[in-house]
């Protein structure tokens, strides 16, 4: 059987790492491109969009794929849209997998917001230094709160450059320690994170420096997902195409 890992996450690279050399299932990985320089997983490898609904039914046809497994990033909304609707057209079997959410503990000051708009207007009230740990897509949103000093951590600078009149740019890329995490927002005097609840230990740890900082964090919640089945490991997801 072939099954197409959609990718991008360390979820698909350590699915993909229990396919490679499978008896009986031949992988193949497709990256959005979104990033310049990707973690390529260890197994055949795509970068770029299908064109939407009617291109990836069309993929997934004439490549004779029999399952599709959803391992994007939880805000990657769009993909698993045309995902989901692709699959239903053309009867191949969906999973998504997916890490859990984050879930706010004791000693936490969550501030739990539906969209990025959202986050932005939250911020008025809550101090002058914000660490935006959102990626780069969606940074020009906070440019409706500009009397803030911003740190923008992502992996790639946005494009075009934020029309921010006071902030930092920071390109690193996770795992990252609680040290490291704790000092960051010493060091920058940092006041309120702004973070999508993407779940995972790779950027985990800004949330446990918060909390001993006694800093609130904007959190964006998940979109609404699509009616498909999930789960939350690696091993999971093998067992299911195994049972197909």
């Amino acid at each position: 059987m072939k099954a197409l890992i959609l990718g991008g996450t360390t979820e698909a690279t350590a699915l993909a790492r229990l396919l490679g050399g499978h008896p009986r299932i031949g992988a193949a990985v497709s990256l959005a491109g979104r990033t310049k320089q990707p973690v390529l997983p260890p197994l055949p490898t795509r970068i770029g969009g299908f064109g939407g609904v009617d291109g990836l039914a069309a993929h997934l046809v004439e490549t004779g794929v029999g399952a599709v497994v959803d391992a994007t990033h939880p805000f990657a909304d769009q993909i698993s849209a045309n995902a989901a609707a692709a699959c239903a057209r053309v009867g191949v079997p969906l999973l998504v997998l997916t890490r859990k959410p984050w879930e706010p503990g004791e000693g936490d000051r969550w501030i739990d917001v539906p969209d990025m708009a959202a986050a932005a207007e939250a911020l008025r009230p809550l101090g002058e230094s914000v660490f935006l740990t959102i990626g780069r897509q969606e940074v020009a949103v906070f440019e409706a709160v500009p009397d803030k000093r911003y740190l923008i951590r992502a992996v790639d600078p946005p494009e075009p450059a934020p029309k921010l009149p006071d902030y930092r740019l920071i390109l690193d890329r996770g795992p990252f320690t609680l040290e490291g995490e704790c000092a960051l927002l010493e060091e920058h005097r940092v006041d309120v994170i702004v973070s999508k609840n993407s779940g995972g230990t790779a950027t985990e740890a800004k949330l446990e420096a918060a909390r001993r900082r006694g800093n609130p964090v904007v959190m964006v919640e998940r979109p609404p997902g699509n009616g498909v089945a999930e789960v939350h490991d690696a091993a999971a997801a093998l067992a299911w195409l195994e049972g197909l």
